[in-house]
């Protein structure tokens, strides 16, 4: 792996963003598969922590991760901001011109990674979007029916052709992420957000995993009582707010100076 040098500017081909509230015992754990899932994947690649206010210790386990890491960059909130923003805050930071994300929570699997990428090799260039798609969900039945309703009625509404939009596991160009509208809980809609940019998405099968330590942060009614207030402005966004893409014309070398 072509690791940071100590000093002057370094522009690794891949970033890795993972945001994170409470997930002190799954995040060392983490970190070494997302190393072992990269190694031989890409040249060179740094992993963004960002701590989004936790009070488990979070701050303490990735500061020991971070001593024998120089590829390891961690980022803490003042106070808490939401998954939304502790991902914003990661990809605004990344050197890499693509940015790959997973949860905090162990669910994703690192080594889905190099599918990503892979998928990516093979796409056109309008593809700016490569959404993980859980085949089968490592959940309890109640979380499993709740986000197959929601995802029913979220692809009804804004036809982004996504069967899953709620994985953590994405690879994305972090230009066109930051042109994005940014609001709370805008993770969950990044499909139909870059299709309205422009943009062409992807969906890749990938694993999904048991939660090993912690818990949830979101319960079924409280997902499904915020997703009714995202889904209106997402609406209002694709219906009012459509997205132009301009190329720009080369001029033909006509022999005169500009």
């Amino acid at each position: 792996m072509n690791l940071p040098p100590a000093r002057g500017p370094w522009t690794p081909t891949l970033s890795v963003v993972v945001p994170a509230f409470n997930e002190a015992a799954n995040l060392p754990v983490l970190i070494d598969e997302i190393d072992a899932a990269l190694a031989t994947a890409v040249d060179s690649y740094e992993i963004i922590c960002v701590d989004d206010a936790s009070d488990d210790g979070t701050d303490t386990a990735l500061a020991r991760c971070m001593a024998t890491r120089p590829h390891l960059r961690v980022l803490r909130h003042r106070a808490r901001s939401g998954q939304s923003a502790a991902l914003r805050s990661g990809v605004r930071v990344a050197r890499a011109p693509w940015v790959a994300t997973l949860d905090g929570d162990g669910q994703n699997d690192p080594a889905d990674l190099p599918r990503l990428l892979q998928a990516r090799a093979a796409a056109a260039d309008d593809v700016r979007l490569f959404a993980g798609w859980r085949v089968k969900r490592e959940d309890s039945a109640s979380k499993r029916v709740a986000s197959r309703i929601a995802n029913a009625i979220r692809a009804r509404l804004l036809n982004d052709a996504t069967p899953d939009t709620g994985c953590g596991i994405k690879l994305f160009a972090r230009d066109a992420f930051l042109d994005l509208p940014a609001f709370d809980h805008m993770h969950r809609y990044l499909p139909a957000l870059m299709q309205r940019a422009g943009w062409r998405t992807l969906s890749v099968p990938v694993g999904h995993r048991p939660r090993l330590h912690g818990h949830s942060k979101y319960d079924n009614l409280g997902r499904a009582l915020v997703g009714i207030s995202d889904l209106r402005g997402v609406l209002w966004l694709l219906r009012r707010g459509a997205c132009a893409v301009a190329d720009e014309r080369a001029t033909q070398d006509s022999g005169v100076m500009p």
